[in-house]
């Protein structure tokens, strides 16, 4: 007990010692990030934790695209920071099996449960296996076309002729956040929250996935003991995704025992197998998969992957149009040569250009607007890093190596802002960059273009975010004009995806014909 009072009595003025020499030392130090006696790095973490996107592209970019962060002593927050493709490359393909999530992963992103996005080994398998079958449906493209243009019809061109003829202000990353929900649930659950109408209601889900996102991110950047302290008093970011928690919970089991109801129903009545819908019912369908798959909770398995399904559906593709929008704004020549292609392949005028395109390869005609999209996705990837922990020890091919559970941040943010890897011009926006010289799109590999992940995890709805992405831009693009609010910040958010902290306001004004 003595020897304890007097470690105690020498530690407390040498901590209080130190703390004061950073404070002061960080103060005069504004660029280099230096490893500091019992905090490491943090303290420069927490300093550029409003721009950590911006933060860890300027660390990857002066240390030749690998990073080894240090945090604090016994916080267990020591990372390496990596955009380098050939790691990424070996990371998510060619080694693969060595680089699951991870348990970290799992405690950070504990609302997930066992979903798609969280899960590893014979789980993700199970997830991979029911999701890629019902996605590769003969009838699923045709239902999410049809999803979109409904809600386009009746939420999204309905909203913008008001702005329109009010001239009022619109956030339109919140209506792309809106539409986005009420497509996936549309497709995924069989129900229509009505999130996108002309008063924007407040939808519980909606806004509870915004608060769960930004706690998540903080997780990062606080030692675990801090968080989970925080979570049990129920406290700051924490208490809000409590509640956000329940919203989310209530919302999806609701939506499941409703379609249990309904199948119930529907077989008590006898209904004879030429007279029923033949229509793809993706909820019934994932539940007969996932009894014979899982064993267990069949509720909470439905639970977990289809909230991991509704935020890839949602967010994925919000994020990328609004960012696509802003940088139209930012760009009127590619939005011009955009608006002719479209008219270019419009075969008739007396019909509302987003029913034209009504196949995918009549989609793939707009090769200049997928280049655009391409680009949007580059600079700015809805999911700015991705989690990995190798499950024994190895050695990168940049020459670093990696201990067993130690945690890897692969950063797709930072990638698509490499000149090293995208040359001179990778901070401008150039369609053209992803054109071939036959006019074609040009393969680049998903190791270098991250934005759907690469290697075994590759995102299953990528052809399915396209299209939605497109059909929503070529109806917005020939027939509205969008304007940014003068002097209206466009930063991404403190969040684990890249959101716009403040929205993007702009004005709607009617092309004429």
């Amino acid at each position: 007990m003595a020897n304890d009072i007097v470690i105690q009595l020498v530690l407390l003025p040498l901590s209080l010692f130190i703390f004061l020499y950073i404070c002061m030392m960080w103060r005069r130090n504004t660029s280099l990030l230096t490893n500091w006696p019992l905090v490491g790095m943090m303290p420069s973490a927490l300093k550029n934790v409003h721009r950590i996107h911006e933060f860890t592209t300027c660390l990857l970019r002066n240390s030749n695209q690998t990073f080894q962060f240090i945090g604090p002593s016994l916080a267990n927050l020591d990372l390496l920071l990596t955009c380098d493709p050939d790691n990424i490359n070996y990371i998510l393909s060619k080694n693969f099996k060595n680089y699951p999530k991870g348990p970290e992963f799992g405690k950070i992103f504990d609302i997930l449960g066992d979903g798609m996005f969280s899960s590893d080994g014979h789980l993700w398998e199970v997830h991979h296996k029911i999701t890629m079958a019902l996605f590769n449906h003969a009838q699923f493209d045709q239902m999410l076309q049809k999803n979109v243009r409904d809600k386009m019809e009746k939420g999204l061109i309905s909203l913008l002729d008001h702005a329109s003829k009010q001239g009022i202000e619109v956030d339109l990353h919140d209506v792309f956040q809106r539409l986005t929900f009420d497509i996936i649930c549309s497709l995924l659950l069989d129900h229509d929250p009505q999130s996108l109408s002309l008063g924007l209601p407040y939808v519980p889900f909606h806004t509870g996935i915004i608060a769960v996102q930004e706690a998540v991110f903080y997780r990062h950047v606080i030692p675990e003991s801090i968080w989970k302290l925080q979570s049990w008093i129920g406290f700051g970011k924490e208490k809000i995704l409590s509640k956000a928690w329940e919203d989310i919970d209530e919302f999806i089991y609701k939506c499941i025992s409703m379609k249990r109801q309904q199948v119930v129903l529907k077989n008590s009545e006898h209904i004879p197998a030429a007279d029923e819908d033949d229509k793809l019912d993706f909820l019934t369908a994932y539940m007969e998969l996932a009894y014979k798959e899982k064993p267990g909770n069949p509720d909470k398995f439905l639970r977990d992957t289809l909230f991991s399904l509704i935020l890839g559906g949602r967010d994925t593709t919000s994020i990328a149009l609004s960012w696509f929008f802003w940088l139209l704004w930012n760009n009127p020549l590619v939005e011009a040569k955009i608006l002719e292609e479209i008219k270019g392949n419009l075969h008739s005028k007396e019909v509302k250009s987003w029913m034209l395109f009504n196949k995918r390869e009549e989609l793939q005609k707009l090769v200049y607007l997928h280049g655009a999209f391409c680009e949007a996705l580059r600079l700015f990837p809805p999911l700015p890093l991705n989690h990995k922990s190798p499950t024994q020890a190895d050695i990168l091919p940049s020459g670093h190596r990696v201990e067993k559970d130690s945690k890897i941040i692969l950063s797709h943010y930072a990638m698509g802002r490499m000149e090293s890897i995208w040359g001179k011009d990778c901070l401008e926006f150039k369609p053209e960059r992803w054109i071939t010289e036959r006019g074609g799109i040009k393969h680049v590999p998903s190791h270098k273009f991250i934005a759907f992940n690469a290697g075994p995890r590759l995102c299953l709805g990528k052809d399915m975010a396209f299209t939605e992405m497109k059909i929503i831009a070529i109806a917005i693009i020939h027939d509205y004009s969008i304007q940014v609010v003068e002097n209206h910040p466009v930063v991404p958010s403190d969040s684990v995806v890249l959101d716009m902290k403040y929205g993007l306001k702009v004005k709607v004004t009617k092309r004429s014909a």
